[in-house]
């Protein structure tokens, strides 16, 4: 992460998966211009991931790779 970055809170909801963490934005960008200039994963780091359907945890990650075609919903986390 370089000096202009900061890490930012989000959730990605996809079909099956809540997941919640953190992704890596340049400072004062928009969560929306990252989502259109990504390519296919996003890393989110510090990662819990639920069952949507249950609300249960299903693991926890230092690092997950969150595929951005299954992504159905993003959350800021401000």
């Amino acid at each position: 992460m370089s000096l202009n970055e900061q890490m930012s809170p989000v959730v990605f909801l996809t079909s099956h998966y809540k997941v919640k963490g953190n992704i890596s934005l340049m400072q004062g960008a928009r969560l929306t211009d990252y989502m259109n200039e990504t390519k296919d994963f996003i890393a989110v780091t510090d990662a819990d991931v639920f069952d949507r359907s249950s609300g249960e945890k299903f693991f926890s990650g230092s690092l997950v790779n969150v595929q951005r075609r299954n992504i159905e919903v993003v959350i800021a986390e401000d």
